[in-house]
């Protein structure tokens, strides 16, 4: 097949984009950006840089729109034809590409999101808290819906699970530029300079092509921990709270701001990252106390610096705003701990008692960061217990505006976040606890892990005296598969602190991994309540208990089908039990980034639950790329934050549990068809004999451990000889890489060609939420799958009958899906990730196409025991990290 001329090319490049159907601001930004970027490459100082791009990426698309062999053949042949040294250079500017065109996706997103915000008459999104409280009032009654609303719970917990493939200088270089495109738009608007931006954009652009891609070094687990603060600091201090006024203001109407809120702070942060030493040998107790200091710190800086902006602004004279009792007492007591400062801010203020307390109130929060005992907050009540002297004091003397104003947005942030930020959890492995218990019941001398496992409780201990019991306490017990397993962990509390001394307050919550745990869940729950300290906390707690569900590896244990089916009905059969034992349950979603590891959409995923499994609470693993993407920018985490809550507060609205409930019951048969069916045909492949090293021949799997992306080790063992060896993260990521996403999908054609029924499958589709969620998930699964790259990574091993057992599955499972969901291609029926699929296709299969020549020049170094090249590996590696940015998720 002959190269297209360049008025071929052009036009070609022409018509894919214009096809695309791209709003046309977003498509004028990309446009803005790839123009900017081609600059860059030619400036580079690389003679022929550019032209070598544009002729792989003209070539892609050209494979991308024929379909046919002779233009797939064409562009490998491009890809192959570089030197090692320039196809670098190729797949630095392939993934330089994807993250400006990620970029300007989500500069669309916001950019909407700011214009509906800003419209005087807008009414409120269908799926927003304000839309889901007025659908329960209709159902349940005002009273009943404002109860529920004001006991709602999201708890996110972020890990350090590494998934992500871009380095935090990347991420940091296209913030700036996401400042840059804002300014860009400003100028457009107001007609300002316009140059001067774009000057300031190729600047950053140039820098982001010449920053390193791949990180040189692993990432420390404290490195992890200052990452997750960034977004804390950038995003999530002040996004909280203005959801919940944005959400006030909806439901108070023109009253919001001038009378006490509705709404309470439902949202609660959690973090594993410095807590969870399962598989981690690198997170020590050393480690999660500096992981809880930094956070503490972040928060006490937030707290003094909100605390003392609002008292600079509070200049209410006593004459038209008189201080209540309560504040002068409080006045002379903080007064009389900080004397010197409150004589220089009385001057400063000499008739403002509002903004003098304010200000102290700032300093003894600084007290509280600098571990000043005469001067701090013992405990975050404290401070609550003085903000809310002065809001009384504002409503009594007529002030309610500056009350509840930014003062209640203090005090919505001084809820949510204490002094800890995050509510750090520990997380350990059952074996390990056992191995412990067994060695410190046999009396001898003890090990290194035995030491360290001790220490882990008296942290725990430490945490919870210096900055509250809600700074840590949640202990996950990861492969719980009895109730022993959950009654160790008290044991060796008692253990850590010796005969005499006082275990730390915990809350040990079980972890269902695999399908055959979370079938024996609520027997094992049962069993663990004639464990006495275990009821005795629960008692404490008001009878509320959390239970983990993992969805990683039950579905690498039984494929995504049955997985699924069986976290379901493990969360039926628990809800009900906690029903009976009249527990109020939470259930902890281990879900990560990618479909098959439980991602997609939380919301819809949320309204398919089992009923009473949400009941107002909902708490999820962030993880990764998931934590930037939904909570990196203001805008695009508050309105998943309200997505989020809106589904949780629905859930339990007796329409939605008993079309659940009803859909569940009606389509059993189906799912006990389909759960046989994809178990059969899922370990028809995975307990092949061989499988694992033919997998690990037919992916990068082997060589994303040499990816710098967090501190856990990404595999069990030294060798991957069967899937147990493995974590669900490298199998995922390894699948993804490779353009199959198998994970996510396998075994669904099979186990929908069991049941046949077209007609019956295209009415559960659309009443059964739980089908109708993971149809839409594989859809966007296979949808970033590609048959003509996955074939040819499939080609790299040797066993032709499993290459042949995955395509056909790819095939009968795509042509199922598309039936399904109608149309005649995949997310027909959802145009926008439709579009922003096929956009990035193309450019995607460059960077495949790339780390393929990379594999088997690997693989061919491999088969004559030569050691494998490092440039090789190199291209590799930034070839995995760039098709992750296209992708938009790893694992």
């Amino acid at each position: 097949m002959r190269e297209p001329t360049q008025t071929e090319a052009i036009d070609l490049v022409g018509r894919f984009e214009a096809g695309q159907e791209i709003p046309e601001r977003m498509r004028a930004d990309v446009r803005m950006l790839g123009s900017l970027l081609g600059r860059v490459l030619r400036e580079s100082g690389s003679p022929g840089l550019y032209e070598d791009v544009e002729r792989l990426r003209v070539a892609t698309i050209q494979a991308y729109t024929d379909e046919t062999p002779a233009a797939v053949e064409r562009a490998e042949a491009i890809a192959n034809s570089f030197s090692v040294s320039r196809a670098d250079e190729v797949a630095r500017a392939f993934t330089a590409y994807f993250h400006l065109v990620n970029l300007a996706e989500e500069h669309q997103r916001v950019r909407i999101l700011r214009e509906r915000d800003g419209r005087p008459d807008r009414e409120e999104a269908t799926d927003s808290v304000a839309a889901a409280f007025v659908r329960l009032s209709a159902e349940v009654g005002d009273e009943t819906a404002l109860a529920r609303l004001q006991s709602l719970r999201f708890h996110p917990v972020f890990t350090a699970h590494p998934t992500e493939a871009r380095r935090r200088a990347v991420s940091s270089s296209v913030r700036r530029l996401s400042t840059l495109l804002d300014e860009h738009d400003a100028s457009l608007r107001n007609g300002a300079d316009q140059r001067r931006a774009e000057r300031r954009m190729l600047e950053e652009i140039d820098t982001l092509w010449r920053t390193a891609p791949l990180r040189a070094e692993k990432p420390t687990p404290t490195d992890e921990v200052r990452a997750v603060m960034g977004v804390f600091d950038e995003t999530l201090y002040t996004a909280i709270p203005h959801v919940y006024r944005r959400i006030d203001d909806a439901l108070q109407g023109p009253g919001a701001g001038g009378r006490a809120p509705v709404v309470r702070p439902f949202v609660r942060i959690g973090s594993w990252v410095g807590g969870d030493r399962d598989g981690n040998p690198f997170v020590t107790a050393s480690v999660t106390r500096k992981a809880a200091k930094i956070a503490s710190e972040h928060v006490l800086l937030g707290l003094e610096a909100s605390a003392s902006r609002i008292g600079r602004t509070m200049t209410l004279d006593a004459a038209t705003t008189p201080p209540s009792d309560a504040l002068v007492a409080l006045w002379h007591s903080l007064k009389a701990a900080d004397e010197d400062a409150a004589n220089d801010i009385a001057k400063r203020s000499p008739n403002e008692p509002h903004r003098r307390i304010l200000l102290l109130i700032a300093r003894k929060i600084a007290a509280t960061r600098e571990r000043d005992a005469d001067r701090a907050y013992r405990t975050p009540d404290e401070l609550l217990a003085d903000l809310r002297t002065v809001q009384d004091s504002l409503v009594r003397a007529g002030a309610a505006r500056q009350a509840y104003g930014h003062l209640q947005q203090l005090l919505w942030q001084a809820e949510t976040y204490g002094f800890h930020l995050t509510e750090l959890e520990v997380r350990q492995h059952s074996a390990v606890h056992r191995k412990v218990l067994a060695e410190l019941d046999a009396g001898g001398p003890r090990s290194e892990q035995t030491d360290e496992v001790l220490d882990v409780f008296r942290a725990v201990a430490f945490l919870q005296d210096r900055y509250g019991p809600r700074a840590a306490g949640r202990y996950i017990v990861s492969f719980t598969q009895s109730a022993d397993d959950l009654a160790a962990v008290h044991r060796l509390a008692r253990y850590a602190v010796g005969p005499d001394g006082t275990p730390p307050v915990l809350d040990v919550i079980p972890l269902f991994e695999t399908f055959a745990d979370l079938q024996a869940a609520p027997d094992i729950l049962a069993e663990v309540m004639r464990h006495p300290e275990f009821t005795a906390r629960l008692d404490a707690t008001g009878r509320r208990l959390e239970v983990m569900l993992g969805y990683s590896d039950s579905s690498k244990d039984v494929g995504p089908v049955a997985a699924n089916l069986a976290l379901y009905t493990a969360q039926a059969r628990i809800s009900e039990w906690a029903r009976s034992e009249g527990i109020e349950l939470t259930l902890f979603h281990g879900r990560g980034g990618a479909l098959g590891r439980g991602g997609g959409p939380a919301n819809s995923a949320i309204l398919a639950q089992p009923p009473h499994s949400v009941d107002g609470r909902f708490k999820l693993t962030e993880q990764g790329e998931v934590i930037f993407a939904r909570y990196g920018d203001p805008a695009i985490a508050m309105r998943h934050i309200d997505q989020v809550a809106a589904a949780v507060l629905l859930a339990s609205a007796p329409s939605i549990e008993q079309r659940n409930s009803a859909a569940a019951e009606r389509y059993a048969a189906i799912a006990a068809t389909m759960d046989a069916a994809s178990r059969e045909r899922f370990f028809s492949l995975v307990k092949a004999p061989g499988f694992a090293p033919w997998f690990a021949q037919v992916t990068p799997m082997e060589e994303i451990g040499l990816l710098a992306l967090g501190s856990r080790p990404a595999r069990r063992g030294l060798s991957v000889e069967s899937l147990e060896d493995l974590r669900a993260i490298p199998w995922v990521f390894a699948w993804t890489q490779a353009r199959i996403n198998l994970a996510g999908w396998f075994g669904l054609g099979t186990a929908l060609d069991a049941v046949g029924d077209e007609d019956l499958l295209r009415e559960a589709y659309e009443q059964w939420p739980l089908f109708r969620t993971m149809i839409d998930n594989v859809a966007m699964s296979l949808a970033k799958a590609d048959t003509r790259i996955a074939r040819r990574y499939l080609e790299l091993g040797d066993r032709d009958e499993l290459a042949q057992l995955v395509l056909d599955e790819m095939a009968v499972t795509r042509n199922w899906v598309v039936r399904l969901t109608g149309g005649t291609e995949l997310l027909g029926n959802k145009p926008v990730l439709q579009r922003a699929v096929k956009m990035r296709s193309p450019y995607v299969d460059a960077l495949s196409l790339l780390q393929l020549r990379a594999l088997r020049a690997l693989r061919d170094a491999a088969r004559q025991s030569a050691e494998p090249d490092p440039e090789q590996q190199r291209l590799l590696l930034l070839s995995v990290s760039g098709v992750a940015a296209g992708l938009q998720n790893t694992g």
